[in-house]
């Protein structure tokens, strides 16, 4: 199976949308390899702007 292509936009989006259905962002920050600091930038920019 080929690798798949993703992008920064992409996974972000995966990041809020996960957030949005209940996931706490300590574990998803782990997941994703970010810093809780990155993590709630993310969310805070995305309920600034949608």
């Amino acid at each position: 199976m080929p690798w798949q292509e993703c992008n920064r936009m992409d996974e972000r989006l995966k990041f809020v949308a996960r957030v949005l259905d209940g996931e706490t962002i300590a574990a998803l920050c782990r997941e994703f390899g970010i810093s809780r600091k990155t993590g709630h930038k993310i969310i805070s920019r995305y309920n600034d702007s949608g």
